[in-house]
């Protein structure tokens, strides 16, 4: 067993500032000399940008519908070595997970899963007594999850805090452990897929180091590392095994820029752990892939918004052209899709030519389509096995028009509580397999192992024909 002092901090609703305050405490309790290890629970690329800058180390997701739940105390353990303390950030309000009727992928879920003592964060605007219902709600309907105390956020002013410090730990004898002020320097800049992702340029440094004196000052940072104490032990953790492949490390190249940037670190991580050798690039900035690259990883993030730049780095679009024609294997995802398409038509309506792979656009609409998804795969192809099923999830504005319908689709989505129709999804060109669905490798551990193999294969080809 594993002693690690751990903390999941929760909210009644998306919106309450879980990722200010989170990140904000991490900062201050690294100024203190601590060694934090940071997740988020779900399916979430940007807010875990904010706490692996915050900690100074990645940020790693805990999604137990996405992953077996019974790996999830594993995976804690296993990436929060050498540190002092686990910070965990819930994921929309504290029991929203899968369904109304089942909280698999919830914070409570990961509670629950790795014994994490859990601080909600409550957004005291225009309320003082109410605070104390509400707590006391989220404290009763779950009696399996430990409330190890409250954070106020947004107070209007310390008296309006000790109100609700008083109401709250008399009527509910939960503690209130601090509070935070509020301020419009705390504000995150926000579009319509969540927080601006700290990949771009903004002023995340000064940010961090405003919302962590703020929360010095306010919040008892020593009781909270006390409840933090109070965690049970966790298993030791197993490790994935995977099998490398033998000789070269084939190169696979990842996009990764301010437009591309919505990868899990574990899919690096197991895309190394089975042999590649991982080479970064940039569709934006960069005009040629990296030295010896055997295979391609487009994933998500927010191609609308560099849409022009990306269009106009032809160099970039031709190399890309050129590796589909030499059928190297190249895996998108989402954004990616998007960067394959002929043209992206972006939220203003104006059109940009990209990589013409995929026949058809990609447009930008106002409405959201989000939610986990459980595929089946359609083909065999280097990456899946016909009929293998993985869960995945989706979280995008745009659509793919004007595409042919006698396009082999990559995947069948199967029929669920959000969505009782089946529904065709992604496709296959080629080597080329792309999708609106992101996938966490840990889901299925040997699709590492395949792309790798791929890339391997490829090398090899290419090497042989000298």
């Amino acid at each position: 067993m594993i002693h690690l002092p751990r903390l999941l901090f929760a909210a009644p609703m998306s919106g309450s500032g879980k990722t200010t305050i989170t990140a904000g405490l991490i900062a201050a309790l690294r100024w203190r000399g601590l060694r934090i290890a940071p997740f988020k629970c779900g399916p979430d690329y940007i807010d875990p940008g904010y706490h692996a800058l915050a900690a100074g180390r990645p940020c790693h997701n805990l999604d137990s519908w996405l992953i077996p739940p019974d790996q999830i105390a594993g995976v804690l353990a296993r990436r929060s070595a050498e540190a002092d303390l686990a910070v965990i950030e819930g994921v929309m309000g504290l029991f929203d997970g899968y369904a109304g009727n089942d909280d698999t992928g919830s914070s409570a879920h990961i509670a629950r899963l790795t014994a994490t003592p859990v601080i909600i964060v409550l957004d005291a605007r225009a309320m003082a007594r109410t605070a104390a219902a509400l707590i006391a709600g989220l404290r009763d309907f779950d009696r399996r999850l430990r409330i190890g105390g409250v954070i106020l956020n947004r107070v209007g002013s310390p008296r309006h805090a000790a109100l609700i410090r008083a109401a709250v730990e008399q009527t509910v004898g939960v503690p209130v452990l601090g509070y935070v002020p509020r301020h419009d320097a705390l504000t995150l800049p926000e579009r319509h897929l969540g927080l601006v992702p700290v990949a771009e340029p903004g002023r995340w440094q000064e940010w961090l180091a405003e919302v962590a004196a703020r929360v010095e000052q306010t919040v008892d940072l020593d009781r909270l590392l006390a409840v933090a104490h109070t965690a049970p032990p966790l298993p030791v953790p197993v490790p994935t095994v995977l099998a490398p492949v033998s000789g070269v490390r084939p190169v696979i190249a990842i996009a990764r820029d301010e437009a591309f940037n919505f990868i899990y670190p574990d899919n690096l991580d197991l895309l190394q752990a089975a042999g590649a050798e991982l080479a970064f690039f940039s569709p934006l900035h960069d005009t040629a892939l990296p030295a010896g690259t055997a295979a391609i990883y487009l994933c998500g993030g927010f191609p609308e918004l560099f849409a022009a730049q990306l269009s106009a780095n032809q160099a970039m679009l031709g190399a890309i052209r050129e590796a589909v024609a030499a059928g190297m294997p190249i895996y998108a995802e989402c954004g990616g899709l998007m960067y394959l398409t002929e043209t992206l038509i972006d939220q203003h309506g104006q059109a940009f030519a990209m990589a013409g792979v995929l026949p058809g656009h990609s447009r930008m609409t106002p409405r959201l389509t989000l939610g986990y998804r459980t595929i089946v795969a359609q083909a065999e192809t280097w990456l899946w096995r016909a009929g293998e099923t993985v869960r995945g999830h989706e979280f995008h504005y745009s659509v793919w028009e004007a595409r042919p319908t006698d396009l082999p689709p990559l995947y069948a989505c199967l029929p669920d509580a959000m969505r009782p129709q089946p529904a065709s999804e992604g496709v296959v060109i080629g080597q080329t397999l792309a999708s609106y669905i992101h996938l966490h490798f840990l889901a299925c551990p040997s699709i590492a192992e395949r792309f790798v193999a791929a890339a391997s294969t490829f090398f090899a080809a290419k090497s042989a024909k000298g």
